[in-house]
């Protein structure tokens, strides 16, 4: 009796400690920080990016200059919202990885000295050529 309440006192433990230890990661979070270069940062610019997640699953955020070389990455909870700091001064593309898809939007935003930029992902069916499909190779390009 006394292994059985044992077993089920550790069962229920096991499964309380792992639902913490969820592999979803945190906004923020740079998760493929193995596979790109050191992030590229401006600490005299004054800029930053505020991207805004709208939709119902997480995504992966990947800011490339003017040459299309990385900048930054960052992980990006559904709902929530993170703000890129101390940017270069340059034209920006944004790529992003989306359930099992990598995209970039087709728009290239300016980064200039002391501006606050916000870029809100979204998706909606009527507005599909915002974004075109790119491969994963493109995504991890350094």
């Amino acid at each position: 009796m006394k292994k059985n309440l044992l077993s089920i006192c550790l069962l229920l433990l096991f499964l309380f400690t792992s639902h913490l230890f969820s592999q979803r990661g945190e906004t923020g979070d740079k998760v493929f920080s193995n596979r790109f270069p050191p992030d590229v940062l401006n600490y005299f610019s004054e800029a930053s990016l505020e991207v805004k997640n709208t939709v119902e699953h997480d995504i992966i955020v990947l800011i490339r200059d003017q040459y299309r070389k990385y900048v930054r990455h960052v992980y990006i909870r559904n709902g929530e919202r993170f703000t890129l700091k101390n940017l270069p001064i340059t034209r920006i593309y944004v790529q992003f990885k989306s359930l099992e898809f990598y995209f970039e939007d087709k728009k290239v935003s300016v980064i200039n000295f002391g501006e606050r930029n916000i870029f809100t992902f979204f998706y909606d069916a009527s507005m599909e050529g915002n974004y075109f499909e790119i491969s994963e190779d493109e995504f991890f390009k350094p």
